[in-house]
């Protein structure tokens, strides 16, 4: 494995994730090209340097919770173009919504072990274990597809497309139910007051 990665091989994965975008863009879905291809780009170049083991677990980890960060964007966006906001106060609430379902998923996908050379207080990793088992937790909870969907993609670093196919969905469903399951956890963790 070569431990460099240079500019032309992160312009060869961005072509690559460009093109995929180009092929599988639905206009219908009311995402606008530019942010579909956003998305699409950055997780080829994500997937393309790990591919090459260039990047420490831990710094992986959380660039795959920015990511499922922007797939729930993507969700959340097809939701507001399917149904436009009714009032200020909806926009509001589905803003609200939208937000702490961000936080959760980027938090979901930060946690679990710290790589060896990476130094933390006592406290530091007592606070995270007790977070990561509220986590657990609030996750042992979800319906079998939407547990299966966030435990193979945050806890066995799956990609989501992949957590679908293994239930037999598509992408897009995948998607969906990502986005359900994390507006679930989400509601749990505010409800026990550790959101």
């Amino acid at each position: 494995m070569n431990p460099v990665v240079t500019i032309d091989d992160l312009r060869s994965f961005g072509r690559e994730g460009l093109l995929n975008a180009a092929r599988s863009y639905d206009p219908s879905r009311g995402v606008p090209f530019r942010r579909w291809a956003n998305v699409r780009v950055r997780g080829a170049m994500i997937d393309g340097v790990r591919q090459w083991g260039a990047l420490p677990r831990q710094t992986y980890r959380e660039l795959k919770a920015l990511e499922a960060g922007d797939t729930l964007l993507e969700q959340y966006d097809e939701d507001d173009a399917a149904r436009p906001a009714a009032s200020a106060e909806d926009a509001d609430a589905r803003l609200s919504s939208f937000l702490a379902g961000m936080a959760t998923a980027i938090a979901i996908g930060t946690m679990g072990r710290a790589d060896a050379d990476e130094v933390a207080t006592p406290e530091d990793m007592l606070g995270s274990a007790e977070m990561l088992e509220r986590v657990r937790a609030a996750v042992a909870q979800l319906p079998p597809q939407e547990r299966h969907m966030v435990e193979r993609h945050y806890f066995q670093g799956e990609r989501l497309d992949q957590a679908a196919a293994a239930l037999g969905l598509s992408k897009s469903w995948g998607s969906r139910l990502h986005a359900r399951a994390i507006e679930l956890i989400t509601q749990s963790l505010q409800a026990s007051g550790d959101l």
